[in-house]
């Protein structure tokens, strides 16, 4: 006994002989009432000093592991050793026959979990996540400090489901900023995209139990939709932007609870919506009094060209477009901060379904991306990635413009670029044969809502270097001129 003791580095040692003492008393191998060893006799047989035994041992008996008797040492407490004798009564589950459909659709649809690992020295185009290299660490630090220096005790409590109130000043100006009328309108602040998507999902009404979107589309955004168990209708996009004919087309033909729609910079294709067709598309949704769920994704990453106001401003003082905003793709996603614009009743009834969920989100993420956008870091920021993105952009597009063998290639800006080849060729039979060369790539048919996109692939760029760039859009493309003879 006790031969099994190590220490681990930058944890404190009295912490690490208490848990090492009450696992021996957990496991039985010491029992309740045994007289434990002297504070000189382990800290000898565990290579530690006496004091951080001394400490060890008050710690047992506070959590009441262990009590003293005044003179003759410490004990092992008889009710904390009897807690091993539970295993005695185990008994197992069969939990797989206890999940629900929604959980068994779930895993099916985690492609996270089935997707294809990198291994080393492979040159992975699968992820659009920002490059960490260009995270402007020292502003965060300062904000962290800054906002803990005035308000520190504050953020380590609870906070409030609608969210940080500077923080939602702020983004709502920013919001105002973009041509959003704000008359009527509310914010909630979520834990990124993904759970603002989920709340409006679940605060809406199911009537027609249909919801239309681009097609293809998000990949997230589809797993959700059928995790709540809609039924999607995708609208063939076009150059710039979705068929606005075959929009209405599906509008006439059956109602529908809403529209998840990602205008700017789309996720997989890359497009942006035309202002004329966003008009078309508002007028539209307006006749038919259909939602909108608006997805800001990748708003600030523009390359070239001017601005595009987002459908929420086109709705003008109108409350049919509920806005998703998140930075993750911008800034650091491992802050989980995103908000949800829209009309206030609809906020209001999200708020009750966000403290029911979760409360609130973190307090403390939101103070920091308050303080860090305050201080104007946004700015010098979105300038230094704009610049380092676009470069990869460029030498991306310039690069399939090379070596691919494409029928067309979209992205007008973003982290990523969407390929499309000629109808038959399987891009996951050129996935299977890259991969074996040490390159991989996302295939397109995960972002299509009717089984459609076998012949397409999305191609993100933003954590690949410009070396691995070359050299991995050369080896996509001879691959697959090989597979075409």
């Amino acid at each position: 006994m006790f031969k099994d003791f190590k220490l681990l580095p930058g944890r404190p040692v009295y912490i690490q002989v208490k848990d090492y003492m009450k696992h021996l008393i957990l496991k039985g191998a010491l029992q309740g009432g045994q007289k434990l060893p002297s504070t000189r006799e382990l800290g000898t047989l565990l290579k530690v000093s006496r004091n951080s035994v001394i400490s060890a041992y008050a710690g047992l008996e506070d959590d009441g592991f262990a009590y003293t008797l005044q003179g003759q040492g410490s004990y092992v407490a008889p009710a904390a050793a009897n807690t091993g004798s539970l295993e005695s009564e185990v008994w197992t589950m069969d939990w797989s026959q206890r999940l629900s459909a929604q959980a068994v659709l779930a895993d099916e649809l985690d492609i996270m979990k089935r997707g294809i690992r990198a291994e080393k020295g492979t040159i992975s185009f699968t992820s659009i996540a920002p490059d960490e290299s260009l995270f402007d660490l020292d502003n965060v630090k300062r904000a962290f400090l800054d906002r803990m220096a005035v308000e520190g005790n504050v953020l380590l409590n609870y906070g409030y489901a609608r969210g940080y109130k500077p923080l939602i000043d702020y983004l709502k100006q920013y919001m105002e900023h973009k041509g959003v009328d704000l008359r009527g309108k509310e914010m909630l602040i979520t834990n990124g995209f993904t759970e603002g998507f989920d709340l409006v999902l679940s605060t809406l009404g199911k009537r027609s139990g249909a919801v239309l979107c681009e097609n293809p589309t998000h990949h997230t955004a589809i797993k959700n939709l059928r995790l709540h168990g809609f039924a999607l209708t995708g609208i063939p996009m076009e150059r710039d932007g979705l068929q606005l004919e075959a929009l209405e087309q599906a509008l006439a033909e059956r109602e529908y609870d809403c529209a998840y729609l990602v205008p700017s910079y789309h996720n997989p294709t890359g497009i942006v919506m035309s202002p004329e067709k966003r008009l078309g598309l508002m007028k539209l949704m307006a006749e038919y009094k259909v939602p909108v769920i608006e997805d800001g994704f990748n708003e600030e990453l523009r390359y070239s060209g001017s601005h595009v106001a987002p459908l929420i401003a086109a709705a003008g003082s109108g409350n049919g477009v509920i806005y998703l905003g998140s930075f993750s793709k911008v800034l650091f996603p491992g802050l989980r901060v995103g908000w949800v614009l829209a009309d206030r009743q609809l906020i209001d009834a999200l708020e009750s379904v966000k403290r029911a969920r979760t409360i609130h989100t973190s307090t403390l993420d939101q103070s920091i991306l308050y303080q860090y956008l305050l201080g104007g870091n946004l700015e010098k920021y979105l300038k230094r990635a704009r610049a380092e993105y676009k470069r990869k952009y460029e030498l991306t597009l310039a690069c399939c413009k090379e070596h691919i063998s494409y029928t067309t290639v979209s992205g007008d800006g973003g982290l990523h670029l969407f390929v499309t080849f000629a109808e038959g060729f399987s891009t996951r039979e050129l996935l299977a044969a890259c991969r074996e060369r040490g390159v991989i790539f996302t295939a397109g048919d995960i972002f299509f809502t009717n089984g459609e996109g076998l012949n397409t692939l999305r191609l993100g760029f933003s954590r690949v270097a410009e070396a691995e760039i070359r050299k991995g859009i050369e080896i996509i493309g001879r691959t697959a001129k090989e597979m075409m003879g």
